[in-house]
């Protein structure tokens, strides 16, 4: 099952590139799906596999729903695209193009506080593996990243305790 996840993954993320190391952008989501998996995160491998997928391409939900169908339940399927939607940011400039990025981040800080403990955790997994690329490669951007992130990480502490620790240590400025 997993293969064809990834397939399906691949094929929407097709000629994504990471920022600075220009791999495929895939890879970003097979490393955050195997950190969730490996520490127990319920569908952590499945939510963090396709947690780009809404917010970077223009996969819908309903074709996210037809690749996990009949191989999870109904309410399985319903757990993670609700984690895939709760990671897809919603402050983004095309939709508040009035905000500035401190006060966008900001506002997807407070609403990520409020989504479930499994998502932020995911969530977690997503930014230890955003940081170390963002500090290692791009030092002037990281101050106001890891900034943000330690904002975020402030408000979003309700996770996986490790990975949460992991992900502050990440941020220390």
């Amino acid at each position: 099952m997993k293969e064809e996840l990834i397939k399906f993954a691949t094929k929407w993320h097709k000629g994504q590139k990471r920022k600075y190391t220009f791999e495929p952008y895939v890879n970003h989501c097979i490393e955050v799906a195997e950190m969730a998996e490996a520490h127990n995160i319920p569908f952590g491998y499945e939510i963090g596999l396709f947690h780009d997928l809404l917010e970077d391409t223009l996969c819908s939900i309903e074709s996210i729903r037809i690749i996990l169908f009949p191989k999870y339940s109904d309410n399985e399927i319903d757990f993670i695209i609700n984690g895939i939607v709760s990671l897809t940011d919603i402050y983004v400039p095309v939709n508040f193009p009035h905000l500035n990025r401190e006060k966008r981040k900001a506002l997807e800080a407070e609403r990520l506080a409020d989504i479930l403990p499994a998502y932020q955790s995911v969530k977690y997994c997503d930014l230890i593996n955003n940081t170390s690329s963002i500090v290692n490669h791009d030092p002037r951007f990281a101050m106001y990243y890891l900034a943000e992130k330690k904002y975020m990480l402030s408000l979003m502490n309700k996770g996986n305790t490790k990975l949460y620790n992991e992900a502050l240590k990440n941020v220390v400025l």
